[in-house]
């Protein structure tokens, strides 16, 4: 059984339904004790950093999300979900995250030039299908191709202190990281769950891992 944290906000259904359609069981759920059954766990999320942090502090799910990152047992992260892992986030503010990755959050600038539209600026957020560029082998990876595009939908961006943890990048009026991994944790920028065969390939294959 594959654990999807609900804490409240994401678009937890969707990623249950993905889940499902590649052949594996999936369920939404705050129980501390599902997740440290469960043989892997999803941490998705759509929203503020901030609300996200304090709900989760409020329904005692840090806990149980540290240890299974510590367990070795498969984990993913999806967009704010990515994000949280992160020492710190600058949205609105200096605000604490579950500091697995040491690193921050950042914002895109709100006055960074537009490649696409000479003239004209950066549209915030970053919204629709992009692609992405391989850093380092990661197993649930291997059959996306370099240039291989998926769905984003964000204003802020992770940069990590160690580049090691980088698993792909993405260009979006200069190069962020949209995705991460390292031991048993993959966590992506953009929505596997979005992202029609390319992103079910993905959840398969994290999922084959259990």
């Amino acid at each position: 059984m594959i654990a999807i944290v609900d804490y409240g906000m994401g678009n937890l259904r969707s990623v249950q339904k993905a889940i499902e359609k590649v052949g594996y069981r999936a369920d939404v759920t705050r129980s501390p004790k599902h997740i440290a059954d469960a043989d892997a766990v999803i941490l998705p999320g759509v929203g503020a950093f901030k609300d996200c942090m304090d709900n989760l502090d409020r329904l005692n799910l840090i806990s149980p999300v540290l240890k299974a990152i510590s367990s070795g047992k498969p984990f993913l992260g999806i967009c704010l979900g990515l994000q949280l892992l992160f020492s710190e986030s600058l949205e609105f503010g200096h605000h604490p995250g579950l500091d697995v990755i040491k690193g921050v959050v950042k914002p895109f600038s709100p006055t960074m030039p537009d490649p696409e539209r000479p003239g004209g600026l950066l549209k915030i957020p970053h919204m629709g299908w992009n692609s992405i560029q391989h850093q380092k082998p990661v197993p649930a990876l291997n059959g996306i191709d370099d240039g291989a595009y998926f769905y984003f939908v964000h204003s802020y961006y992770v940069e990590p202190e160690d580049e090691a943890v980088v698993a792909t990048r993405t260009d979006y009026g200069g190069e962020f990281v949209s995705a991460i991994a390292f031991d048993n944790v993959l966590a992506t920028q953009f929505h596997p769950e979005k992202s029609q065969h390319q992103g079910l390939n993905i959840l398969r294959d994290f999922a084959a891992a259990i």
